[in-house]
């Protein structure tokens, strides 16, 4: 296995169906398959835009139409095989162990390790073009979908759209803060929600950020948001601009460095894509340090570190993992002829 630089991408996003407000009580949609599992040594080739870790410390990866994937550190296992092809975009582990499927072309499966049960816009969903999956800390499970944002308690669905405050029904991202308030990045503006009303979250100009992909809350309760327009940090009172370099995916890793995925100017068609790491002893300098751990052609996206403190994270051609000191990539070897 090696890393590939490829030339060519196509950056393609399915938009909008309809949506809906009311608390639906839900009737179950269960898949049930004697399919096995397609059991593989090597790993998606399709856009991988979301990476996660589970329970037992396995990695999760959502890749488009191949699929989502499960790696135990051996082989890589097709977990939605069972329920055909689909535009895979996120994959959630929530408290319970259950694993939640979003897709932007058939909604959401989740899966208990023998069946799936299927939601849609029949069974309450806001939309059936889900881009963002989230557990909140009393167990709901939250849904960014193309028509707003759905909860789901274990019964019923209950949807907000901008009728309700929301400030933009596109979603991209879901994140809870300490302080309990649901951040929502949209195609939009972002805004967050404290159980009662949806504040428009805008910059220190007064202009609201437009297409956030990612939100975080780092160990000192900073808000970062990444954006096409750069990296930007929030302190509860000041916005700093950390970079001018688009961001799509952020995470802080274990000794307090953050980490990014993003396109090096404004995304156009055939650009640079970087993994770039920011230095958490320089994270409040004017001039944060920056390491550049890998550029390509487009397009790098979800982040990952793993219990083992490797670097996982998706492109536009499977997903790769950089362990401080080399860059592996998980094709097959047909795939990188």
């Amino acid at each position: 296995m090696k890393y590939i630089r490829l030339n060519t991408l196509f950056w393609m996003f399915v938009f909008h169906t309809s949506c809906g407000q009311n608390q639906t009580a839900i009737k179950k949609n269960v898949i049930k398959s004697e399919t096995k599992d397609t059991v593989t040594s090597y790993g998606p080739n399709a856009m991988v835009r979301k990476v996660k870790q589970d329970g037992n410390g396995n990695i999760l990866i959502a890749a488009s139409w191949d699929g989502v994937f499960r790696y135990d550190g051996k082989s890589f296992t097709n977990l939605t095989s069972k329920v055909g092809s689909h535009r895979f975009w996120d994959v959630l582990e929530d408290r319970r162990g259950i694993l939640w499927f979003a897709s932007t072309d058939s909604g959401v499966y989740n899966y208990n390790g023998k069946t799936f049960q299927h939601f849609t816009t029949r069974e309450g969903l806001a939309n059936n073009r889900v881009m963002s999956v989230y557990e909140d800390r009393a167990g709901n499970i939250w849904f960014g979908t193309g028509g707003g944002v759905s909860r789901y308690d274990g019964r019923s669905f209950r949807n907000f759209t901008t009728r309700e405050g929301l400030s933009n029904d596109d979603l991209t991202t879901i994140m809870e803060d300490k302080t309990g308030k649901l951040w929502f990045g949209t195609r939009g503006e972002p805004c967050f929600y404290d159980g009662k009303t949806f504040t428009v979250f805008k910059n220190k100009d007064g202009k609201a950020f437009n297409n956030v992909w990612s939100i975080m809350e780092d160990k000192k309760g900073n808000i970062w948001l990444a954006d096409n327009d750069g990296l930007w940090r929030y302190d509860g009172r000041t916005f700093t601009k950390v970079s001018q370099k688009g961001a799509f995916a952020i995470i802080e890793d274990k000794n307090g460095n953050i980490w990014t995925t993003g396109a090096d100017e404004p995304p156009r068609i055939g650009q640079a894509w970087s993994l770039s790491r920011y230095d958490q002893k320089s994270l409040y300098d004017k001039m944060p340090a920056v390491t550049e751990i890998m550029s390509r052609g487009p397009a790098l996206l979800g982040i990952l570190e793993a219990n083992d403190g490797s670097i996982w994270f998706g492109a536009v051609d499977g997903v790769y993992r950089y362990d401080g000191k080399t860059i592996t990539d998980f094709k097959s070897k047909e795939s990188q002829k």
